[in-house]
């Protein structure tokens, strides 16, 4: 490669440590020209300013400013964008979408986990295992409470997953492990074949709901979808189901779900929530048929070097003339994260 194109790492300091050790910033100096200072966690850095007009690739992540009008302005080579993470909506503006630069991003990669994290949590689902792990704090040297949370195991189950985003589709596939298993998926925007090639059938969510034993949600956070599980879709849901979102919190209404699982008729496993955190006062901190985690199911630590890697591979494609295997359009997010 006879000219190596000038290139910055945009992300916060943590991020940049976590996602970039030597040998991936090594594979980059190999592709790019990185100069004296490789990263920074903001464009309006002295240290950067100068090399910005002869930017012409940015490698972004967690912590990357919006790219704005006056900003893309001050980087008049830049064509490509490769973001190690998952989505690219709060730094992608129409000033970079009308300047035809190339984005791509590490939602592909990021699904990975999200999908295993998922996936685990229907097994302990079937089994009630967290919720009787809360249980057991006030049933002491009694576990004659065992039944109070209906029926256990994980064969013959019906599997609801609601979205078939690229987490929803590994998830529909993961499950087919299960024995038995029916996965039933409901998305408004999908072919039906390509859900039947997954393992699962398409239903309307009403069917969806009111037939799973467990509930998993992956759609994506857009107006349309925003409280798309609310109190009548909480009822529908049968006795002792249980509710997993590892998505977007606010496609929940957290009133009615706090309504509902304050009944302990269902089980909810939450990774994410609205808002997040919850208010301190929020009572699904102390029901024990509601599981909390602080949204740890997607790419955390050295699991997001995952994206970092997804990101120079098209990045090397980029600088081949390949085809892209992220690269996100305009469009696309109409209808995705």
């Amino acid at each position: 490669m006879s000219h190596k194109p000038h290139a910055l790492l945009v992300m916060n300091r943590e991020t940049f440590a976590d996602q970039f050790d030597s040998k991936r910033l090594d594979r980059l100096a190999q592709l790019v020209d990185l100069g004296a200072q490789p990263w920074t966690d903001s464009l309006e850095d002295p240290a950067v300013s100068g090399r910005l007009e002869d930017v012409e690739i940015l490698v972004t992540s967690w912590g990357v400013p919006q790219l704005n009008a006056e900003r893309l302005k001050r980087m008049p080579k830049l064509r490509a964008v490769f973001h190690c993470a998952g989505t690219v909506r709060s730094f992608v503006t129409d000033n970079l979408w009308d300047r035809g630069i190339t984005v791509t991003n590490g939602a592909d990669a990021n699904a990975i986990p999200v999908a295993e994290f998922t996936f685990a949590s229907i097994v302990l689902a079937g089994k009630k295992a967290q919720v009787l792990a809360n249980d057991a704090r006030s049933f002491r040297e009694d576990w004659g409470y065992v039944s109070g949370r209906g029926e256990l195991g994980n064969i013959g189950r019906v599997i609801g997953v609601v979205g078939f985003s690229r987490i929803g589709r590994r998830v529909v596939q993961l499950v087919q492990q299960l024995q038995d298993v029916t996965c039933l998926v409901s998305d408004p925007h999908v072919d039906p074949l390509l859900v039947a090639a997954a393992g699962g059938t398409l239903v309307p969510l009403n069917e969806l709901l009111s037939s799973s034993d467990v509930v998993t949600i992956h759609a994506p956070d857009l107006p349309e979808t925003r409280n798309m599980i609310g109190t009548a879709e909480l009822r529908m849901m049968k006795d002792h189901a249980t509710l997993i979102n590892t998505a977007r919190g606010a496609l929940v209404d957290t009133a009615a779900l706090e309504v509902e699982c304050a009944t302990g008729r269902i089980q909810a496993l939450l990774d994410v929530t609205e808002p997040e955190p919850l208010p301190a006062d929020s009572i699904l901190y102390d029901l024990p048929n509601v599981i909390l985690t602080p949204h740890i199911a997607g790419s955390l630590g050295t699991e997001t070097r995952r994206m970092s890697d997804a990101a120079v591979n098209d990045l090397e494609r980029y600088l081949s003339g390949k085809s892209l295997v992220a690269q996100v359009l305009h469009d696309d997010l109409r209808l995705s994260a």
